[in-house]
């Protein structure tokens, strides 16, 4: 059973509330269905098909279409001077009589080459086309198709489901577009990763799609907190803690204090539980940053794309959508979810460049800038978490800076890990989800720069250069049992500074994830939907699976 347990009782005022139902109608039109049997293709309104580059059905559809259907979208396709690239699509209506679905779209997959193909590559052929597939036949018309699971079921539901997502729950009732529901036709024999994974996966996704596209007046700390309660209430093992910012000064959180106090929202930090492992064994530990909106305080952002600071909570987002699939794949780990939420404003209590704070492990910090504020409430986070429930890894996901944006745009996350296996680990999960990573330097001679106050220990904001790798090391300050000792300097060819041995088993493997670039995308095509990603929740759940299927937490 879920248990709540919370500080102070959230109150729910009128706004609170109609963000709440805006929530659970956006929920509600992103949820897709699914069965285990075959469904009944006169059933379907629409369907899908996949097809090699010779136009021969995959065999999934082979066994459930007619020889006489298969050989007229053959000639059809033929006639049609289809090239066979992947992702190119047909539509074609009424062929299969009148007990047959009226539109059917075929999707091509290239040249039949899946059993030369390592999994990660027929995954993405399999979003590809399944996204373009079911986007074609909503613009016609489409409510409830039937998709064939073409080469990798995971995949074509992942695709399927991601492609369909759209945000459009604040506007006039006219301007709704109905969902669309999709069914899986045929099965494959896999197991590990199938349509009812590929589900969960991408729905989780979309998840954090819709917290950080929602509005900031409607994304509120507090409306976060019960978007997670209602996400999360049904599902067996997970606890949620809801504090308030009595608890936080009990802690001693000053560094996340200092950011809240410019604005009236009162500040929560959310804390869940998944306990799916072993009782003893250590957890996983998520971190997000859950700045609902950040107006920079009185270090005042330029108007332009102010925005777009909505989003600003998407590492919040990403580690409560990654728990919820996680959880609902019940994978037999345990995982600690820590997200300090605020907003940053400007007022007459807000912060001033210059104050001096104290984080909650006794560390004073100059805020010499107030818009370098997520790695201010990060610090605190990251400490609680760590020292309290010494995880045998901790993973921080946020949108820290600019010049993360700046260095890799909106392709890769940037990683910063003192752990080479943490780091092929995340590697593999973003090549399996293609929802990739790059590795940048966690190295202690960046810490310099925060060490040039003279009132504090620490300043919050380094030199121009290297912005990115600055607070990825002011972060690891807060990390508990990581200091400069940590440094390996022996193969420095083979490994960044501070990569620890992968069998250290002495030391929290940590990882900053800077996703600033990634957190959203100017793409509108296939599965990519223009606006925020949600990313990278998919390979955070792809990470858990790797580490649960390795028992990793049993040598950690």
């Amino acid at each position: 059973m879920l248990r709540k347990t919370f500080s102070t009782l959230v109150r729910k005022n009128s706004a609170t509330l109609q963000s709440s139902l805006l929530l659970s109608s956006i929920s509600k039109r992103c949820r897709f269905s699914s069965t285990s049997s075959d469904p009944i293709l006169s059933s379907f309104d629409a369907i899908l098909l996949g097809v090699y580059k010779d136009g021969s059905l995959t065999d999934t559809t082979a066994e459930v279409i007619p020889k006489d259907l298969q050989q007229t979208i053959k000639e059809k396709l033929r006639f049609s001077d289809a090239k066979g690239k992947l992702g190119e699509t047909r539509l074609f209506y009424g062929l299969g009589g009148e007990n047959f679905p009226k539109k059917i779209a075929v999707v091509n997959l290239g040249v039949d080459k899946n059993a030369d193909e390592e999994e990660f590559e027929v995954l993405e052929r399999a979003r590809k086309a399944a996204s373009i597939g079911v986007r074609s036949l909503r613009e016609v018309g489409a409510k409830n198709i039937g998709v064939d699971v073409m080469i990798h079921e995971h995949g074509t539901a992942e695709g399927a489901t991601l492609g369909l997502y759209r945000f459009d729950g604040l506007k006039s009732a006219k301007n709704q577009k109905s969902p669309v529901s999709i069914e899986p036709i045929g099965s494959l024999s896999t197991k590990e990763l199938s349509w009812n994974t590929g589900l969960i996966y991408a729905s989780a996704q979309n998840h954090a799609r819709t917290l950080a596209e929602t509005p900031a007046n409607h994304m509120t700390p507090t409306v976060f907190v019960e978007s997670a309660v209602s996400l999360l209430q049904d599902i067996p093992n997970v606890e949620i803690r809801v504090h308030d910012k009595e608890w936080v000064a009990e802690k001693g959180m000053g560094s996340f204090l200092s950011v809240a106090k410019g604005s009236d929202e009162p500040l929560k930090f959310l804390e869940i539980h998944y306990n799916g492992g072993e009782k003893e064994s250590k957890p996983l530990a998520l971190i997000g940053k859950g700045v609902t909106f950040d107006s920079g305080g009185i270090s005042i952002k330029p108007s332009a794309k102010m925005a777009e600071m909505k989003a600003d909570m998407s590492g919040g987002a990403v580690v409560v959508s990654a728990l919820f699939g996680i959880a609902k794949l019940g994978f037999p780990i345990n995982v600690i979810v820590s997200i300090p939420l605020c907003e940053n404003m400007p007022s007459g209590r807000a912060t001033k460049p210059g104050d001096v704070v104290k984080a909650m492990n006794g560390k004073s910090i100059e805020v010499d800038n107030t818009d370098a504020e997520g790695r201010l409430i990060l610090a605190d986070a990251l400490y609680y978490t760590s020292s309290t429930y010494q995880p045998h890894s901790l993973i921080d996901v946020a949108t820290l800076t600019g010049a993360m944006y700046v260095a890799l745009g909106e392709i890769y996350s940037g990683v910063f890990t003192n752990s080479n296996k943490l780091w092929e680990q995340l590697s593999q999960a973003g090549r399996t989800a293609n929802d990739p990573f790059w590795r940048m330097p966690l190295d202690d001679s960046y810490s310099r720069a925060l060490k040039k106050s003279t009132v504090a220990d620490l300043v919050n904001v380094g030199d121009r250069g290297g912005g990115a790798c600055t607070a990825a090391i002011f972060l690891k300050e807060f990390v508990s049992g990581l200091t400069e000792d940590d440094m390996d300097e022996s193969d420095e060819f083979e490994k960044p500074l501070n990569a620890l041995d992968a069998d250290d088993e002495s030391k929290i493997r940590y990882a900053h994830i800077d996703m600033a670039g990634s957190m959203q995308t100017t793409q509108d095509s296939g599965y990519d939907v223009k606006g925020m990603t949600g990313r990278p929740t998919r390979s955070i759940i792809e990470f858990a699976r790797i580490i649960s299927e390795s028992k990793l937490t049993e040598h950690l």
